[in-house]
């Protein structure tokens, strides 16, 4: 009898087929995840004009670390080397902000004065267009948020509204101030990190040298860039082509459309003036340096540290652009190596999601790096 009783006891702990085993599902999880992804991305877009300011700062401590080694190695105190870069990065700064300033202004002022060559250019097209059988009143209803009003009141717009950015450079200004003094204690939290998270400390790592080469990189081409594009306006006699240079090296950091971005302006000022020959060898021109730069050149500087498929890039700048604006623009490609390092590279399990991000021979190659450090680390 008892065996008995035991036997039905063994049959009644078995779970019936149709039972859920305990515990959260993938389903769960998953939809956990999700959800937990749309708060923090909600908040970043909600508080963006204070951490895309702050992250912006934090590129820039970690591009301008070679700097501060340089001056350790050659004798300088650990303080005066502080000092010094964080002196360099206020006076680009101070350099940048005062380009960007100065072409919105020069912009605003100059732009009115080709009014005129803008309604006689808007009349020419709703014309053109009509001559392929559309109404010039359907013509003028498409480009009626086109209009060369339209165009000047938004030049003037931004210009006037340069202020409303002050809050974003003091968040900016402060974070680099905290940033560049406190390398001593960056230093012990990484060491504790590597002892017990090292596949992390390997993680951010590479992630700072990927920071490195994008940003010291981007800027020397992005220098190149305007300075030939700048003499090639001049030759081809478009007006404002200082501006038109501050322009085309502030879009160089915009991945992929930051060509484009760069491109219009002076191409509608030179059909303006010199007519559809100039504004086709402005187009010409940026094409071919953009082809060469940025196609062929830059990437061979930054694909070893960086290593993100095109495909990647061209989409972390819609989605950052579209969750932080014009900064998630600019910082597309760190915001997205950053992520790639705390939840992909930092997880041995998501190594094969990596193979999504990065181009095929991105993580070879940043494993020799790990070794080599490795190597001289021990030597």
């Amino acid at each position: 009898m008892a065996r008995t009783d035991a036997s039905d006891q063994s049959v009644v702990d078995v779970p019936a087929p149709h039972e859920e085993p305990k515990g959260w599902g993938i389903a769960a999880v998953t939809v956990v995840s999700l959800a937990a992804v749309v708060v923090v991305l909600w908040g970043i877009s909600q508080h963006a004009n204070m951490i895309m300011p702050a992250f912006l700062a934090l590129n820039l401590v970690i591009a301008a670390q070679p700097l501060q080694k340089s001056l350790e190695r050659a004798g300088l105190p650990r303080w005066g080397g502080m000092i010094i870069v964080l002196l360099v990065l206020y006076l680009v700064l101070a350099a940048l902000v005062g380009m960007l300033v100065w072409a919105l202004w020069i912009a605003a002022e100059e732009i009115p004065q080709y009014q005129d060559k803008f309604v006689q250019l808007y009349e020419q097209t709703i014309e053109f267009l009509g001559t392929f059988g559309v109404s010039q009143e359907q013509v003028s209803s498409s480009l009626q948020g086109v209009s060369p009003g339209t165009i000047i009141g938004t030049v003037q717009n931004v210009a006037g509204q340069l202020s409303s950015a002050g809050g974003q450079l003091t968040v900016l200004v402060i974070a680099l101030t905290f940033l560049v003094f406190d390398p001593p204690g960056i230093t012990r939290r990484r060491a504790v990190i590597a002892r017990q998270r090292p596949r992390l400390a390997d993680a951010l790592s590479s992630f700072t040298d990927g920071v490195k080469s994008y940003w010291i990189v981007s800027t020397v081409f992005g220098l190149i860039v305007a300075v030939i594009d700048v003499g090639a306006l001049m030759i081809l006699g478009v007006p404002l082509a200082l501006v038109w240079g501050v322009l085309a090296f502030v879009t160089n950091y915009i991945p992929n459309i930051g060509f484009v971005l760069g491109l219009v302006p002076p191409a509608l000022f030179a059909l303006l003036t010199g007519g559809p020959g100039d504004a086709l060898w402005v187009v010409v021109i940026y094409s071919a340096i953009n082809l060469v730069m940025q196609s062929f050149i830059q990437p061979k500087f930054t694909g070893d540290a960086v290593g993100l498929t095109p495909t990647v890039t061209f989409l972390s700048l819609v989605f950052w652009s579209a969750v932080a604006g014009a900064l998630g623009a600019i910082l597309a490609v760190p915001l997205t190596l950053a992520v790639k390092a705390f939840l992909v590279d930092a997880d041995p399990r998501m190594r094969w999601f990596s193979t999504f991000l990065t181009t095929p021979d991105a993580d070879s190659k940043s494993d020799r790096r790990r070794a080599a450090k490795l190597v001289a680390a021990g030597t």
